[in-house]
């Protein structure tokens, strides 16, 4: 029996929770740490924190920040958000983060996944695609928080990824972008 889990999926803009509808017009609605301990006591399995605008602005981790949700988290953390080297990801499991999430520099450079899985195991790598419906109803991958199309149908990206990482990452996320309401 296939048994449902709770992982609430939160969106970091600045040093701020928001809620965006397709990753825009991001509205603030509460400071991450006391998300922390109410899901804390809502005892959800897993937690997962993406920074939408660390790759847009290229711009370093905040890891004094990361480190001190994990210590607060007493469930499993996953973080995503402008992680493009080895040297980021092992200082983002160092502040106690458990999962790594990919996107735009997985698909940028696919064999980013393969390495990271290699050196800390498939087990804490998660890619994610950010898919939206195209005026012609079909779907399709972007990157950068939605705001940069790719060439990959979603489905085909994932399906390429799986054949040649051999598998290397554990779970595959992807925001439901057509379903979002305020």
């Amino acid at each position: 029996m296939i048994r449902t889990r709770v992982i609430p999926c939160l969106l970091l803009k600045g040093e701020g929770l928001v809620k965006t509808t397709n990753f825009t017009n991001p509205k603030y609605i509460g400071d991450p740490i006391n998300a922390v301990k109410i899901f804390n006591d809502k005892e959800v399995h897993e937690l997962v924190f993406l920074d939408i605008t660390a790759s847009i602005e290229k711009r370093s981790l905040r890891l004094d920040y990361i480190s001190d949700i994990a210590s607060e988290c007493f469930m499993p953390l996953g973080y995503g958000g402008g992680i493009r080297t080895v040297k980021q990801a092992e200082d983002i499991f160092n502040s106690g983060v458990e999962k790594l999430i990919l996107n735009s520099y997985a698909i940028e450079n696919p064999s980013f996944i393969h390495e990271l899985a290699d050196l800390f195991g498939s087990q804490s790598i998660v890619v994610s695609i950010d898919v939206k419906k195209n005026f012609s109803g079909n779907y399709q991958t972007y990157t950068h928080s939605g705001t940069t199309k790719t060439r990959w149908d979603p489905v085909t990206w994932a399906q390429e990824r799986a054949v040649r990482c051999r598998r290397n990452f554990s779970e595959l996320h992807r925001p439901g972008w057509n379903h979002e309401r305020l």
